[in-house]
């Protein structure tokens, strides 16, 4: 049975009269990557802070390895939560070189245990060629690393990252990333990342919470949100799409402009029910034979496909990616055909 590392019940915090976080829970098991996403004011950051020991809950408990670390009549100090956090500006010390930066928090340890601890992450974090530099000398991507080192050195039972990517370039973002997910996993670390970058949090985690508003509206892995999204501000937040409308036929059947998908009906929806369906880009294919006919009102070039915002005949409007060597213009008329294998809808009176 997998331990359950990390595990919030119902934490509340408030600042004043403005709560922030609303009765969040999660869990967290021993050797996952787990990942708070959101808009920037969503809370994702203060829970972080909560976790960290940083600030004190107003309400519920945080628990880590199964014993309480904050709760309203408990709180272990951070320094005693064997916790590990990469700040988002780094936090490196300037007059300290890239050795001394990571051996930092291993005064406990000999001097002997000490260099050996710190030669071994400087070959994780592919830094050995630099330990005698100084963080002013390292590019964006080095300096990262090095606060990775130092919070991996003292071998936490948990790491936090806080938009530890936000201040790097979007391709060095990207890269790292993977990088990221590979020294954790590799050191068997059980790691939460706060990030409002789809791409990032897809990349790193194992599990990620969507954020709104103080609450997590779904906990569940990138797949399941982009596919299976809880409601429609899953569904708006993650990947692209829109929403068109739709009639139920009977339990399996939604019908729409495009066609009728089959799939599982939202609960409470009988023959007749007016539906909103999402449609993701991939669901349109592009297809020259089709009877169906779109306008393209959009286009946005992607390399290796365009993203075409497309008007209907009704007026709605679709988007659809389409290799790149399919170049129409603006105004121009294209052949497309439904694809979708499942269905995501909600009913109108939802929203």
């Amino acid at each position: 049975m997998d331990t359950v590392l990390l595990q919030l019940n119902n934490i509340r915090q408030a600042y004043g009269e403005q709560v922030v976080i609303h009765n969040l829970s999660l869990q967290l098991r021993k050797g996952q990557i787990g990942c708070l996403l959101g808009p920037s004011g969503c809370g994702k950051t203060t829970a972080l802070r909560c976790i960290a020991g940083f600030e004190r809950v107003a309400a519920g408990e945080i628990m880590l390895s199964g014993a309480s670390v904050s709760s309203s009549s408990i709180f272990v100090p951070p320094e005693r939560r064997r916790i590990g956090m990469v700040f988002q500006d780094y936090a490196l010390f300037p007059h300290l070189d890239v050795a001394a930066n990571i051996g930092f928090g291993l005064h406990r340890l000999t001097q002997a245990e000490r260099e050996r601890r710190v030669e071994e992450l400087l070959h994780v974090v592919h830094l050995a060629s630099v330990a005698k530099k100084y963080p002013h000398e390292l590019s964006g991507g080095q300096q990262q690393r090095v606060a990775l080192a130092r919070a991996l050195a003292p071998k936490p039972d948990l790491l936090l990252l806080d938009e530890p990517f936000s201040n790097l370039d979007v391709s060095l973002r990207e890269r790292l990333s993977m990088e990221v997910r590979e020294i954790i996993k590799n050191q068997g670390i059980t790691a939460i990342l706060v990030t409002h970058d789809q791409a990032e949090a897809f990349a790193i985690a194992d599990v990620i919470g969507v954020m709104d508003r103080g609450e997590i509206q779904q906990w569940d892995t990138a797949f399941n949100l982009y596919h299976r999204p809880a409601n429609r501000f899953v569904a708006n937040f993650i990947g692209q799409g829109v929403f068109v409308p739709g009639k139920v036929i009977d339990a399996h059947q939604v019908e729409i402009e495009l066609g009728v998908l089959k799939g599982a009906i939202p609960q409470h929806c009988e023959a007749g029910c007016r539906v909103d369906v999402l449609l993701r880009p991939d669901d349109i294919v592009h297809d020259d034979t089709s009877p169906m006919q779109a306008t393209v009102i959009h286009k946005a070039f992607r390399g290796a496909e365009i993203l075409y915002t497309l008007r209907l005949a009704s007026g709605v409007k679709v988007l659809a990616l389409v290799p790149s060597h399919h170049d129409h213009a603006i105004g121009g008329k294209i052949g497309i055909k439904l694809e979708a294998d499942h269905i995501v809808a909600f009913q109108q009176s939802e929203g």
